[in-house]
């Protein structure tokens, strides 16, 4: 299979963001695992201690762009990344968070999960939810258009 010229620039702009350049070690981290396809480390803005970064070396700018190898990695190590910041810092809440887009608050153009330890109300992640009313003929509707775009 070959790129086309604008997939292969897209490649090119993608290995130079940040975490490419901490995949390739141009820019130090503190590394917490890594295995041929997921690197996680401390994240350099934490909302607490033991806030991490967990992404894949595949450079995809959203979730929907990764291969499902790749995603399959990190939902392998996702666990017990966890659990281990479980043993680390003795906070038995936190969030997982991924963002997908400028709109969704992503800052990086790269996958890339937060684990955030909830030690308390002041420390961790801050979250509002507004909660909207849910129209089941609506829902069936769009529940049907997705279940059919599933490739």
């Amino acid at each position: 299979m070959t790129l086309s010229s604008n997939a292969c620039e897209h490649e090119a702009a993608m290995a130079d963001t940040v975490f490419g350049k901490i995949i390739r070690g141009e820019i130090p981290c503190h590394r917490i695992y890594e295995d041929a396809r997921v690197l996680a480390f401390l994240d350099i803005n934490p909302l607490s201690a033991g806030h991490m970064l967990v992404i894949p070396k595949e450079a995809a700018a959203t979730l929907d762009a990764l291969s499902d190898e790749s995603a399959a990695a990190l939902g392998r190590v996702l666990p017990r990344l966890c659990r281990a910041v479980i043993a680390a810092t003795g906070v038995r809440e936190y969030n997982v968070l991924e963002n997908n887009g400028k709109g969704a608050h992503q800052e990086i153009p790269h996958v890339h999960f937060h684990i955030i330890p909830k030690p308390n109300a002041r420390e961790g992640l801050g979250v509002g939810w507004p909660i909207g009313a849910f129209d089941h003929p609506a829902g069936a509707a769009l529940a049907a258009r997705i279940a059919a775009a599933i490739g």
